[in-house]
């Protein structure tokens, strides 16, 4: 595990990249490990190192004997020693982490440098491929211009690492980045490596867990670090990147990072009208925090004298209003018009936020009398002042330095960094409809109408500028809870204006009432005026479950048909944006069928929204695990439908996905460039996902038919699988951790309709069962050969894999959620179901099908292994079994004591310490696999 055998000699270079990568998990691993022995003593650093190598047996033999050993050595331990033998597995997974990420950017790098043919994925190969099918640098430019891409950050319950825990590691990476770059001496690498053994030493006495649930502002403020991490820097060296790639200046907003954190309130009780207003406040905090800091930066940078530049008259016209007043200064016009600005922003900050900014301040800014921008555009006006007068006397190089990059960071940020979406449950915004029209108009019976009577009233009530909201009447607690936070997201325009909130999002939409429901409630809050044809925000249906996807093209075909609705999305330039559930409907029908439904449902949008000549936005609603529509964004965005992205494509990203794409600066350039050449891609080469054959389609949708059987009969079918969910995995424990603000289920009760998908994947992660990437595959292959005969069937989905992407994507990311499932360690999970009949009922089901998924994947991808055609992400996995395994075990350990101790009606310190090491095992479990949630 530590490695101290075959660490190469400080003064030495690794000859070759995997050489590299070896070398830097070896040495963090052996600085932790002589930390453990320090602080610990031998007896911790040997008894750990005992326990990984039971763990690697019993992975490699999987036998009885092994089995045995592994249980009574971790039966015989204390509930201290178990628990530090659980941080130490845990840590050094993260540690890993760190060194893989750290090696991926070390490869982009070395290929950059190489001058070797484009990467896929990155920005010089989407560029050729886009020439290559007709764009000139006139057409590329034109996509830009128009091009609309945005990840947006979501907080949800698999974020499991501190803040104050992602700050050491971020620390620690950046310790490897220099080791690599700027260490050419013994004594500068000792150094560094004394650096690294201060800030283990301090990851090792750091407390792992939370010791009180996070609030949603305690998830804005985690949010918030990865802008400070990666997004204020990188976000604008993408867009230079794209400017001189294309021969292009100014392109507008193309890229944006957008936000849940705070307006997210389905199934969140804590989000209100407070809550939002907080965090939009704190978003301003943060941007206009950062712009002061940067004008001081550029302040310093820009002495240059009038004398010696010949400044344009509007430079001279913003220096002129400066309150500067220093003789020193007098002839140095660009820190006079900085000292103007800097100023008119910390009038900015005081007038949006009510109080002088905490940033440092440049002294003759200090108690300045200034006027505030009245929009982030003034600001950028002025920034595009200094900029042209450099450019006008042969300063192109400082124009493009920091100013260039804080003139691109104030277009995409603005006075909120993120556009905050705002999302609610359609049952919601249904009852608070019904009850405003009943209190309106007694006996309207809203709530018994039938769909076509809810839109005829609905749409009724759209066509007049009549409010139905009393300010006499006193509503339901739910009514008026609602009411306050759309009352707060118009306050919110007002103050920062209307691109702090562009996008509410209706969940479970079924039908078009449901999206007209969110129109009225706009129109209480002024945020959609009828007689103006106004609509200061995008209506969004969310459309999750197997049977909304089937009947969104329906519903958005009704919804366009409404000249009311036309009205108001034509002053939203004649763009209707679509979100799509991955989550909700793989829990609903399965991997398989979610995958398909979604493709038919996008396909089928393209159509209704060609037929209406209105652009569509596809929202992919993707988690961090395939189970919840996740893995590699560059192939399953070149997986969408032709006519799917067009140069518009938002989508979420989840949990502790967040950290490991963008808590990283070089990683997080290389994740959004990702998404760039992704979407640029897909649009100049529209076809690329078409199906070669016809047979295809109606192939994958047999499959899925026998897939959607499959995992239904499991999952809803079974007697008693919910016990057997409940007790075979750590859902209960999960309940308790302290990972976010929002409840597990979306009811009380042990539901499986009502538990989130999050936590519903989550769970079946950590047991290694990973049970939502795959089931029902391999019977729906079984039943396809069976039909069409076992050669000619093979024969058809192997060519499905070879020539068609949205088989090919799907397959590809079940590869690796098979090759990170483990079914014996699973049958240890299996083990804690109380009832010997339930389980011998369940888990043999389960192990077949894995078996015979596993088997027919291999087949149809022509492997001999799992991950054979991705063999990084293969030799990955495979390192991470001998510290992952460990920690499954550990946890099985502890789940049967501390479930013991609960039935015994146990109690106080020692039930509390079990229940801490239970939750440190999710955390590193999570941490192991990466994408588990």
């Amino acid at each position: 595990m530590w490695g101290m055998d075959t660490t190469l000699p400080q003064d030495r270079r690794p000859e070759t990249m995997d050489e590299a990568l070896r070398e830097d998990i070896r040495l963090l691993g052996r600085i932790l490990g002589e930390t453990i022995r320090a602080i610990d003593g031998d007896g911790a650093y040997e008894l750990i190192e005992a326990v990984r190598q039971l763990a690697v047996r019993f992975h490699r033999d999987q036998d009885q004997a092994a089995q045995a050993a592994l249980e009574a050595t971790l039966a015989g331990l204390s509930d201290g020693e178990i628990n530090k033998i659980t941080r130490a597995f845990g840590y050094f997974s993260v540690l890993a982490n760190i060194a893989e990420d750290h090696h991926h950017t070390r490869r982009w790098r070395a290929h950059q440098v190489a001058g070797s043919l484009p990467r896929e994925g990155s920005l010089a190969d989407a560029i050729a491929r886009a020439r290559a099918d007709g764009y000139d640098n006139a057409k590329l430019k034109a996509f830009f211009q128009t091009a609309y891409i945005a990840p947006v950050l979501t907080a949800h319950p698999t974020e499991v690492q501190r803040r104050s825990i992602l700050d050491n590691l971020d620390a620690i990476a950046a310790l490897l980045n220099k080791r690599d770059r700027l260490a050419e001496t013994r004594e500068e690498r000792e150094e560094i490596e004394a650096e690294l053994r201060s800030l283990v030493l301090t990851l090792w006495q750091t407390r792992m867990l939370r010791t009180s649930k996070l609030s949603v502002l305690d998830e804005v403020e985690n949010a918030l670090g990865f802008f400070e991490a990666t997004f204020f820097t990188e976000v604008p060296k993408l867009y230079a990147a794209v400017e001189r790639a294309i021969g292009a200046e100014g392109l507008p907003a193309f890229l944006e990072i957008g936000s849940w954190i705070g307006g997210d309130r389905d199934g969140n009780p804590f989000v209100d009208a407070t809550v939002l207003t907080e965090a939009l406040a704190r978003q301003a905090e943060r941007a206009l925090a950062f712009y002061i800091d940067e004008t001081r930066k550029l302040r310093r940078e820009l002495p240059l004298a009038a004398l010696l530049a010949k400044v344009t008259p509007e430079l001279l016209a913003l220096a002129a209003d400066s309150p500067d007043r220093s003789a020193h200064r007098a002839d140095e016009p660009y820190r006079l018009a900085l000292a103007n600005i800097q100023a008119r922003l910390v009038a900015t900050h005081e007038a949006l936020l009510g109080h002088k900014p905490t940033v440092q301040v440049s002294s003759s800014v200090r108690g300045a009398v200034a006027k505030p921008y009245a929009a982030p555009e003034d600001f950028v006006a002025d920034l595009t002042v200094i900029s042209h007068s450099l450019l006008s006397h042969g300063a192109k190089p400082l124009a493009q330095g920091r100013l260039g990059s804080l003139l691109r960071a104030a277009l995409v940020f603005g006075w909120t960094l993120a556009p905050l979406d705002m999302r609610q449950n359609s049952d919601v915004h249904e009852r608070v409809v019904a009850e405003l029209l009943e209190v309106a108009a007694p006996g309207t019976g809203y709530l018994e109408l039938d769909e076509a009577g809810r839109v005829g009233i609905l749409l009724r009530e759209l066509g007049t500028s009549r409010p139905l909201v009393s300010p006499h009447v006193v509503y339901s607690a739910g009514t008026a809870k609602e009411l306050a936070i759309f009352n707060a997201a118009r306050a919110a325009h007002l103050r920062y204006g209307k691109r702090c909130i562009r996008t509410m999002i209706i969940s479970k939409t079924d039908g078009v009432s449901d999206m007209l429901e969110l129109a009225v409630l706009l129109k209480e809050a002024g945020l959609l005026r009828p007689a103006e044809g106004a609509l200061d925000v995008n209506i969004v249906p969310l459309f999750e479950t197997i049977g909304d996807l089937r009947a969104a093209a329906g519903s958005m075909d009704e919804l366009l048909s409404f000249p009311v609705y036309r009205a108001l999305l034509a002053g939203r330039g004649e763009t209707q944006e679509v979100m799509l559930g991955y989550s909700d409907s793989n829990k609903d029908g399965g991997f398989l069928t979610s995958g398909w439904e979604l493709y038919r449902a996008e396909v089928g949008l393209v159509e209704v929204f060609a037929k209406h000549n209105v652009r569509l936005r596809l929202f992919h609603g993707r988690g961090g695990s395939v189970g919840r529509g996740g893995g590699p964004s560059y192939q399953a965005i070149l997986a969408q439908p032709k006519g799917a992205v067009q140069g518009q494509i938002r989508l979420t990203e989840q949990g502790e996905v967040i950290a490991a794409k963008y808590g990283n600066a070089g990683v997080g350039r290389r994740n959004l460039e990702v998404l760039v050449s992704a979407t640029l891609v897909a649009t100049a080469e529209p076809a690329i996902a078409e199906p070669l054959d016809p047979r295809f389609p109606a192939a994958l949708g047999e499959l899925s038919d026998g897939a959607f059987a499959a995992y239904r009969n499991l999952v809803y079918e079974t007697p008693g699988f919910e016990d057997y969910f409940w007790q075979s995995t750590v859902i209960t424990e999960i309940a308790g951790l302290n990972l976010g603000s929002r409840p597990a289920s979306r009811a009380k009760g042990r539901s499986i309709e009502d538990l989130r998908a999050i936590p519903w994947v989550f769970s079946w992660a950590q047991c290694r069962v990973m049970l939502p990437g795959w089931y029902g595959f391999g019977t729906a292959v079984s039943e396809l050969l069976e039909t069409h005969g076992p050669e000619r069937g093979m024969a058809l989905l192997q060519s499905m894999f070879q020539d068609w992407p949205v088989f090919s994507t799907l397959l590809l990311n079940m590869d690796m959620v098979l090759a990170k499932a483990d079914m014996s360690i699973a049958a240890r999970y299996a083990a804690l179901v109380e009832d010997e009949g339930l389980r011998e009922r369940i888990f043999p089901r389960i192990k077949a099908e894995y078996e015979r998924t596993r088997a027919h994947l291999l087949t149809i991808t022509g492997q001999k292994a799992l991950l054979e055609q991705n063999p990084a992400l293969r030799r990955s996995i495979i390192n991470r079994f001998p510290y992952l395994d460990p920690l499954n075990h550990v946890q099985v350990e502890m789940l049967r004591r501390y479930r013991d101790q609960a039935a015994r009606g146990g109690a106080g310190e020692a039930s509390e310490r079990i229940r801490r090491g239970v939750h440190i095992s999710i955390n590193g479990i999570a941490s192991a696999l990466r994408n588990s949630g």
